[in-house]
C-alpha cells in the first residue's frame, strides 16, 4: 500500500488530495491544525487516512510527524510528500505588513522545505516523489499579490534544485500551478479584505483606492464559488504521484493557461495587457 504525507489538509485543496488519494488506496497522513478537522477528515474517508497535528513552522510537530510515519512504513519508505500548506496575505507593496511577509514566508517556503528535508531519507527508500502546491502566481507577480507570488516563486525555485538535487536516488519533483480554486477558504479572506479596507488609512486610499477597489470585487467573486474545483487539482497531484513519467510542473485551470501565456510575452508588452484590465489609480 503507498503511502503519502500531506500537509494543510484540513480544508480546500489539501482535504480534496487527502479524500481521493485515500479513495485510491493510499495510506494518507493528513497533517491538519484543529481537532475539529482532524474528526471531520476521520469521518469523511476510511481507516486508511490519519490525520496529524502538524503546523509546518513548528520543529517539534514536524518531528513528531516523521516519528509517526517513519514506524508506520518502517523500510518499505514513504511513496509522497505533498507540500500543500500556505497562507496568502495580499496588499501593496508599499504598504505590507513585514511581520505578515515574514510569516508568510515561514509558512509558504520554509515550512516546506522543513517538512520534507526529514522525510527524504523515507522518500529514498521507496524512490518515491515530492509535489509542491505551488500557484500561476509562482510563474506571475501582479498587483497586490506581490508578496505571495514571491513565496510561490521562492517554492519553485525549490522544486527546479531539488529535482536535480535528489536525481540520483530518482525521486521526482514536481510543482502543480493551480488558478483561482473554488475553497472556502475565500470566504475567510472575504471578510478580513474588507476589514483591511475599511481600516486603510485616507492616504493609501487617495495612492491605491481604485486597485483596492478592484482586489475586493476580485475576491468576492472567487468567494462566489467561481473557479477549478479542488478535486480537479488533487485527480492532477495524483497523477503527479503515479505517473510514469511526471510532469516537472502541472497548470491547473484555464485561468492559469491563460496567465501562463500571458507571462511568456516580452516583459513591456506583458505589463501593458495587465494594466489594460486594471484601474487607474495613482492620487496624490
Amino acid at each position: 500500500m503507498p503511502t503519502v504525507v500531506i500537509t494543510g489538509a484540513s480544508t480546500g485543496i489539501g482535504r480534496a488530495c487527502a479524500l481521493h488519494l485515500d479513495r485510491e488506496g493510499w495510506q494518507v497522513f493528513a497533517g491538519v491544525r484543529s481537532p475539529a478537522a482532524a474528526d471531520a477528515l476521520r469521518a469523511a474517508g476510511s481507516e486508511r487516512l490519519i490525520p496529524l497535528s502538524l503546523d509546518v513552522t513548528d520543529p517539534d510537530a514536524i518531528a513528531a510527524m516523521v516519528e509517526t510515519v517513519e514506524r508506520a512504513v518502517g523500510e518499505a519508505g514513504l511513496q509522497g510528500v505533498v507540500n500543500n500548506a500556505g497562507i496568502a496575505v495580499g496588499g501593496v507593496l508599499e504598504f505590507m505588513d513585514l511581520d505578515a511577509v515574514r510569516q508568510m514566508m515561514e509558512v509558504n517556503v520554509v515550512g516546506a522545505l522543513a517538512v520534507t528535508q526529514p522525510l527524504i531519507p523515507l522518500l529514498r527508500r521507496a524512490r518515491g516523489r515530492i509535489v509542491m502546491m505551488s500557484s500561476i502566481a509562482g510563474r506571475s507577480a501582479t498587483p497586490l499579490v506581490g508578496a505571495y507570488a514571491a513565496s510561490k516563486h521562492a517554492l519553485e525555485a525549490l522544486t527546479d534544485a531539488l529535482r536535480i538535487e535528489l536525481h540520483p536516488w530518482g525521486i521526482q519533483v514536481s510543482a502543480v500551478e493551480p488558478g483561482n480554486v473554488a475553497t472556502p477558504i475565500w470566504e475567510k479572506a472575504l471578510a478580513q479584505a474588507e476589514e483591511q479596507l475599511s481600516r486603510t488609512p485616507a492616504p493609501i486610499q487617495r495612492l491605491y483606492g481604485p486597485l483596492l477597489e478592484l482586489g475586493l470585487r476580485k475576491i468576492r467573486r472567487a468567494a462566489g464559488g467561481r473557479g477549478t474545483p479542488p478535486e480537479a487539482v488533487a485527480r492532477v497531484v495524483h497523477h503527479a504521484l503515479t505517473a510514469a513519467r511526471p510532469r516537472t510542473r502541472y497548470l491547473v485551470g484555464r485561468d492559469a493557461v491563460i496567465q501562463y501565456w500571458v507571462e511568456r510575452l516580452p516583459d513591456r508588452l506583458r505589463d501593458r495587457i495587465v494594466l489594460s484590465q486594471l484601474p487607474q489609480w495613482g492620487g496624490a
